[in-house]
């Protein structure tokens, strides 16, 4: 078993799409999706801009202010998770800062109370 430290994965400042105190980390990836660590400093925002695959992103700490391609704006805190479709412009924001996952490529994302993999039976 390895331990992971978010915090301590090597990250990126990205300045793309009008971004602001963004990074991000990879530390998953395969063929089909990625995994980043991503965080947002307190006023940082996630530029408008399409999702390349399916695109989920999973809140592990802080609030966040997510908006997809109507542009309704959803907060969002820790256990909480927004899913965008390809090719949907969304855009993400953090008043107070932030700490989450993104995981994106071809991937199924079930709605609420629905199993996705049934598991070993």
């Amino acid at each position: 078993m390895r331990i992971l430290d978010l915090a301590d994965l090597p990250h990126r400042p990205i300045e793309a799409h009008g971004s602001r105190s963004f990074s991000v980390g990879a530390f998953g990836i395969c063929a089909d999706a990625h995994l980043v660590a991503v965080s947002l400093a307190p006023g940082g925002t996630i530029g408008r801009h399409p999702a390349v695959g399916r695109q989920l992103l999973v809140m592990l700490s802080g609030e966040a202010e997510v908006a997809g391609a109507e542009g309704t704006v959803r907060r969002l805190g820790a256990g909480q998770a927004a899913v965008w479709e390809p090719g949907e412009l969304h855009e993400t924001r953090s008043p107070g800062g932030m700490t989450a996952m993104i995981v994106e490529g071809d991937l199924d994302v079930g709605a609420p109370g629905e199993q996705v993999d049934p598991g070993d039976v």
